[in-house]
């Protein structure tokens, strides 16, 4: 007769073989995270995504971070005095907003998510889009003419730091901001737009972004209507429906740009669940929205 610590063990062990064919199928593969949104404010939910990434680590899985930082960065502009304007989703930076940004990101944000991670038994390494060129980016030009300052659009990615990382076990954890290629001045970059590209020279079998939704909705106001997964081809039409709108565009947008450059899947799922990136991955529904 089993007791019921028995029980549980014997349920421990039944979750273990169940990640199993994933844990197969997924080592010496490289993913890209895109971190974000509510799961950088919640201290429960933080720890949570560090000890999932430090376990894939563990598992074989090749794991890239790249990290935003816009609550640090906003609560910081408050501390001076300064007021936070977007344009489109973007950031509107000047010469000393773009000090606080790299100051932020490639300061504080970044090296607090590599002592969490180091806290947590992982080794990473924190870079930032300027270290070795990782990113090259030119002036972003809105289309309605707006000067958005120092917001940078990416023209090329030198990914062999990042190999390197990864080929020494490393995580890499990569704030985003990048050189300009015509000024060689530092520019703000979208975080969503340098998870997809880098996932691309990475060859990357997925590219996850955590976001503070459940994913894809056939109705906005009712999270149980989320769209499971998406084909490639079937986006416009779900543009032109109005389901995908607003600042879902962009994000799918990048997805379907990593797809195009040859990455396998890409993901948008729940930030706000604890340990959604081992969900996504090691289970077969998933918790968000899946295009291939």
């Amino acid at each position: 007769m089993f007791s019921k610590g028995s029980n549980i063990n014997l349920d421990k062990a039944n979750v273990l073989i169940q990640a199993l064919p994933y844990i197969q199928k997924f080592n010496g593969k490289t993913i890209v995270v895109k971190y974000g949104g509510n799961a950088m404010i919640n201290e429960d939910i933080k720890n949570a995504v560090i000890r999932d990434i430090v376990l894939l680590n563990c598992v074989g899985i090749k794991i890239v971070m790249v990290h935003g930082g816009g609550p640090e960065i906003n609560g910081f502009l408050n501390k001076i005095g300064k007021e936070s304007k977007f344009v489109n989703g973007l950031r509107v930076t000047d010469e000393e907003t773009m000090d606080v940004v790299q100051m932020v990101l490639s300061g504080k944000v970044n090296k607090d998510l590599v002592a969490l991670i180091g806290r947590n038994g992982g080794q990473a390494i924190g870079l930032c889009g300027v270290d070795a060129g990782l990113f090259n980016v030119k002036k972003h030009v809105s289309n309605d003419g707006v000067d958005l300052g120092y917001v940078g659009d990416i023209t090329n990615v030198n990914e062999s730091v990042v190999r390197n990382c990864l080929d020494g076990g490393y995580i890499p954890i990569i704030s985003t901001i990048a050189l300009g290629q015509e000024d060689g001045k530092v520019y703000n970059i979208n975080a969503d737009t340098a998870a997809a590209e880098l996932s691309v020279k990475l060859n990357a079998e997925k590219l996850i972004l955590l976001t503070d939704v459940p994913g894809l909705l056939r109705d906005r106001n009712d999270e149980n209507s989320l769209i499971s997964e998406v084909k490639y081809k079937d986006i416009p039409k779900l543009i032109d429906e109005k389901i995908i709108s607003g600042g879902m565009i962009p994000k799918i947008e990048c997805c379907t740009n990593a797809l195009k450059g040859g990455v396998k899947s890409a993901h948008i799922i729940d930030g706000r669940i604890l340990h959604s990136i081992l969900l996504e991955i090691f289970s077969q529904d998933g918790v968000g929205t899946m295009l291939s």
